[in-house]
């Protein structure tokens, strides 16, 4: 039974599905494997980073230092954003930007929120695609398969020759889609559901320390107004 001599006979049905299924696999493959990289540094990098941080005595040398262990730049968006923040005067003159003419702590959640939703994306980036893959390539396999067995059994009526021996090996080779659509399916299951839950505890992390960084700046604020109050 030669798999590839059914395909090469098969119609443009059956073409398309196997080579739906091959691109399919290659595509979730490659985000497998990026994914697997980037999975594996985050969980490494953010608690270095994030402890690099608290390590540091200014924001200057927490950037610094943060950007020697953030390999993929996902604690460093939030470090920036809120150093940005935090040495900058906030505004409050009639031009200002309506951004602008917001608290410190207003701006702080939008900022720090935009920061971390640029992050998280990254992070969930190819999430979609292992979804999907996992989801329709075992009916685009069935698919080929069905329409494999629909051909090979109208072909041997047209030809009039009906028998066991010579269903057996077209049904079995049509067989095969549906193996090669589970084949395709499997592996980006078990990725999607892996990765999944192994980022989720990289978003708490970071949540956590974008929650730690306003309340930082929050407090550094409050005790530098406390500080010009009793100068004067």
């Amino acid at each position: 039974m030669d798999p590839l001599h059914w395909l090469r006979q098969g119609d443009a049905v059956t073409q398309a599905a196997a080579l739906l299924l091959l691109a399919m696999s290659v595509a979730s493959w490659v985000v497998m494997l990026w994914k697997l990289r980037l999975v594996q540094r985050a969980r490494r990098d953010v608690p270095r980073a994030t402890a690099a941080f608290w390590q540091a005595p200014d924001w200057g040398a927490a950037q610094q230092q943060v950007a020697a262990f953030d390999r993929e730049a996902l604690v460093l968006p939030l470090v920036s954003t809120a150093k940005i923040i935090a040495t900058t005067a906030v505004p409050t003159s009639a031009t200002a930007s309506l951004a602008t003419q917001a608290s410190l702590g207003q701006q702080l959640t939008r900022v720090l929120r935009n920061a971390l939703h640029e992050v998280l994306g990254r992070l969930q980036f190819g999430q979609v695609l292992l979804a999907t893959v996992g989801s329709t390539a075992p009916f685009v396999g069935l698919l080929g398969t069905v329409w494999g067995i629909y051909h090979a059994l109208t072909a041997m009526a047209s030809a009039g020759q009906i028998s066991i021996d010579k269903i057996a090996g077209p049904v079995g080779e049509a067989l095969i889609m549906t193996a090669a659509g589970l084949a395709v399916a499997l592996p980006a299951v078990l990725a999607y559901n892996v990765f999944g839950r192994q980022i989720g505890q990289v978003e708490a992390d970071l949540e956590g320390f974008a929650h730690d960084l306003r309340a930082l700046v929050l407090d550094s604020a409050g005790a530098g107004s406390a500080a010009v109050a009793t100068t004067d």
